[in-house]
C-alpha cells in the first residue's frame, strides 16, 4: 500500500492531507469544548446545529466544485480554500456567543465544502492504474484514521499545558502547511469533454456547451439517480450518518455529564472511534482482493444498527467503569464499519462514470452524502437534549437499518460489466461510433456501461445482444 508514496505528487498531496486533517482534529475537540464552556449540558443542541450549517454549506456549495474544477486552477482553488479555512480558525478562539460560531462553521465548511470533492476528483486522475487508485483510497481513510486516533491523543496532550482555545493555532499551521504543499505540485487537469461531432447539429452542440458551464454541478445528481449503485451507495451513506453523529454529537455531554469525566476523556473516546477506523482502513486492501466491494460495505453497515442499539443499552445503565469501557469498545466499532463502508466508495463512483463525469460525480456524492448528515446531526443533538441519549440511540440504530435496507433495495442486478447496447441518437460519423456496426435503427456495439453525456439509461437497462 504504501507504493503508491512513491509518486512525488501523491505523495506531496497526501502529506497536505495529513497536515490539514491533524489541524482539523484538534479543531474538532476544541469545538466540542468551547460548545460546553459556553452551552454546558446543552452542547448536543450546539454542535447538532453547528454541524447542520456544515452539512448546509456541503449540499449547497459542493456541487459547484465539479464545475469550477473545469474553470479555474485545481492547484490555486485548493490552495485558496485551504487559506480561507485557516483565516477562520484563527478566529475562533475569539468567539463568545453561541451565534458566532454558527457564523465561523458556515465560513470554514464552505471553504471545505470546495476543497474535498475537488481533492478527491483528482486522485483517480493522478493514479489511474485501479491497484494504485485503491491504494490511495485506503491511504486516504489512513489518513482519516489517524487524524480521528491522533488528533484526540494530541489534544489531550495540549490541553495539560494550554486552555483549548490554543488548539485552533495549530488548526490554522495544518492548513496553511497544507495550502503551501499544494502550490508546490503540478496536478493534472480534469478530463476535457469529449470532441463534438463534425455533422452534428450545431444548436444541438450548443446546448450541450451551455449545459457544461452552468448544469455540470446537475449531471453528478442525475448520475446518482439513474445509477442503481450509486443510489445503493447513498443508502449506505444513511447508515453511516445515523451512527457517527452520536459520535461527533454527543460524545462531549456523554463522557462530561453522563460519566463525569475530564476533558482529556472526551479526546480519549473520540480517539477510540479513530483506533476503530484505521485498523479497518489497514486491514481493507487485503480484503477487497478477496471480497467485492459491495460485500465489504454491505455487511459493515448491517453492524451499524446492532452497535447503536448496544449504545442504548450503555447509555440507560448506571455509569461506572464496565459501562465506560464498553462505550469506548462501541466508539472502536462504529469507526471501523463506517471505514469499511466510507473506504470504497471512491472505487464504486469511478466504476459508474466517465473520466469527464469524475468531478461532478465526486460533487455530487459529497453533497448527498452530506445531506444525510442535515438530517443525522441535528437530529442526535436535539434528541439528546429533549429525549436522553437512550432513545437518541434507538432512533438513530433505526435511522442506520433503514439505510441499510434502502443499499439492498437497490443492489444492481449486474455490476459494471461490458454490455452490448444500440445507439439511436447520435450521427454515424461521431467519435463514440468508431467501433459500432449497423443495427436496426442505429448503431450497435459494446464496452463497460455507465450513465453519461452518450447514455442516458441505467445499466439495468441497457439493450443487450
Amino acid at each position: 500500500m504504501l507504493a503508491v508514496l512513491r509518486n512525488r505528487t501523491y505523495r506531496r498531496l497526501f502529506t497536505a492531507q495529513i497536515v490539514a486533517l491533524v489541524g482539523t482534529g484538534l479543531a474538532t475537540v476544541a469545538l466540542s469544548l468551547l460548545a460546553y464552556d459556553i452551552a454546558g449540558a446543552d452542547a448536543s443542541v450546539v454542535l447538532g446545529t453547528a454541524l447542520a450549517i456544515k452539512m448546509v454549506a456541503y449540499v449547497a456549495i459542493s456541487p459547484a466544485a465539479g464545475a469550477l474544477a473545469h474553470r479555474v486552477s485545481r492547484r490555486g482553488l485548493l490552495a485558496a480554500m485551504d487559506l480561507v479555512r485557516a483565516f477562520v480558525a484563527l478566529a475562533l478562539p475569539f468567539v463568545t456567543q453561541v451565534w458566532q460560531i454558527y457564523v465561523l462553521i458556515l465560513l470554514l465548511q464552505g471553504a471545505s465544502a470546495i476543497f474535498t470533492p475537488t481533492f478527491q476528483a483528482g486522485i483517480p486522475e493522478l493514479l489511474p492504474e485501479e491497484g494504485e487508485y485503491t491504494a490511495a483510497l485506503s491511504m486516504s481513510r489512513l489518513a482519516y484514521d489517524l487524524e480521528s486516533l491522533f488528533s484526540p491523543a494530541l489534544a489531550a496532550l495540549l490541553l495539560q499545558l494550554v486552555s483549548y482555545h490554543w488548539l485552533f493555532a495549530g488548526t490554522t499551521v495544518g492548513f496553511v502547511a497544507s495550502a503551501a504543499l499544494v502550490v508546490s505540485v503540478v496536478l493534472p487537469r480534469p478530463a476535457p469533454a469529449p470532441a463534438p461531432s463534425p455533422s452534428a447539429p450545431v444548436e444541438r452542440e450548443r446546448v450541450e456547451g451551455v449545459r457544461g458551464r452552468y448544469a455540470r454541478a446537475g449531471l453528478g445528481f442525475r448520475l446518482f439517480r439513474e445509477t442503481p449503485g450509486l443510489r445503493a451507495l447513498l443508502a449506505l451513506d444513511l447508515a453511516v450518518a445515523a451512527a457517527s453523529a452520536i459520535v461527533f454529537v454527543n460524545t462531549v455531554v456523554l463522557v462530561r455529564e453522563h460519566f463525569g469525566r475530564s476533558a482529556g476523556a472526551v479526546s480519549l473516546a473520540l480517539g477510540a472511534y479513530g483506533g476503530g477506523s484505521m485498523v479497518a482502513a489497514l486491514l481493507l486492501p487485503r480484503l477487497l482482493r478477496r471480497f467485492a466491494d459491495r460485500g465489504v460495505m454491505s455487511a459493515a453497515a448491517c453492524a451499524l444498527p446492532v452497535v447503536l442499539a448496544a449504545v442504548a443499552g450503555i447509555t440507560a445503565a448506571a455509569p461506572n467503569t464496565l459501562s465506560w469501557v464498553l462505550l469506548l469498545v462501541a466508539w472502536a466499532a462504529i469507526g471501523a464499519a463506517c471505514s469499511l463502508v466510507l473506504t470504497p466508495a471512491g472505487r464504486v463512483i469511478r466504476r459508474s462514470a466517465g473520466a469527464v463525469d469524475l468531478p461532478a460525480a465526486f460533487a455530487a456524492q459529497f453533497s448527498l452524502s452530506h445531506g444525510c448528515w442535515l438530517v443525522t446531526y441535528p437530529l442526535a443533538g436535539w434528541l439528546a437534549a429533549g429525549a436522553g441519549l437512550p432513545v437518541t440511540a434507538v432512533v438513530l440504530g433505526g435511522i442506520a437499518l433503514a439505510g441499510v435496507a434502502g443499499a439492498a433495495a437497490c443492489r444492481p442486478r449486474r455490476g459494471h460489466a461490458e454490455l452490448v447496447h444500440v445507439h439511436r441518437d447520435l450521427p454515424a460519423d461521431h467519435p463514440h461510433l468508431a467501433d459500432a456496426v449497423p443495427s436496426a435503427g442505429g448503431w450497435r456495439h459494446r464496452h463497460a456501461y455507465v450513465i453519461d453525456r452518450h447514455h442516458h439509461r441505467p445499466d439495468a437497462l441497457s439493450e443487450r445482444a
